[in-house]
């Protein structure tokens, strides 16, 4: 029989498992000084994000509707009722000047806003039958994310969810093309780059 060498391993101290504030520790290994500690995250080292009292505050745009839109510029509008409200702005509007999407987002905020007169959300809103023309039944067409007028969609939709920013169509319910004539006996409240807002 041929004797085997063996090497010490480093000895673990086992702490009581009834004693909470015991950690363990390594002793004897080469990699640290005899005796020191080997630093456990705990739950008390981790910054407490669920903590209102150490959480920081979103910080709120500030300057002129481009300069809020570059700040809020996103892929992600944070909610299902964000989305909804982002998707309303991004096909009724993506090719507009910023302020008539913005116009675009108050009319869909205004009618959840309407006690009762339409849905009470954004998706709500959106998916009444026969007030959207890109809406089929409970879908939309697919977004591309990625885009540039996706993002300032995702912006928009966060200005007026958070009422950052004011309106020419504020109190406006309705709003439809130029290039359509529906004949609406509604009072027409502003027009802003291709569409026309009415209450």
């Amino acid at each position: 029989m041929v004797p085997v060498l063996t090497e010490e391993l480093p000895k673990v101290a086992v702490p009581d498992i009834l004693a909470i504030e015991a950690e363990p520790q390594l002793t004897g290994d080469d990699r640290q000084p005899e005796g020191a500690e080997i630093p456990w995250a705990t739950v008390a080292d981790e910054p407490d994000t669920a903590d209102p009292a150490t959480a920081q505050a979103p910080v709120k745009p500030t300057g002129d509707l481009a300069s809020m839109v570059a700040q809020l510029r996103s892929s992600d509008p944070g909610s299902r009722e964000l989305e909804c409200l982002a998707v309303g702005i991004y096909f009724e509007a993506k090719s507009e000047p910023l302020i008539g999407q913005l116009a675009v987002g108050e009319v869909i905020a205004n009618r959840a806003n309407s006690r009762g007169r339409f849905p009470s959300t954004y998706c709500g809103v959106l998916f009444q039958r026969g007030q959207f023309s890109f809406v089929r039944g409970r879908s939309w067409p697919a977004v591309k994310r990625s885009s540039r007028q996706w993002h300032n969609a995702v912006a928009i939709a966060k200005i007026v969810d958070q009422d950052l920013k004011d309106s020419a169509a504020a109190n406006a319910l309705f709003f439809h093309a130029r290039y359509v004539s529906p004949r609406w006996r509604l009072k027409r409240v502003a027009s802003i780059g291709n569409h026309i807002f009415y209450r």
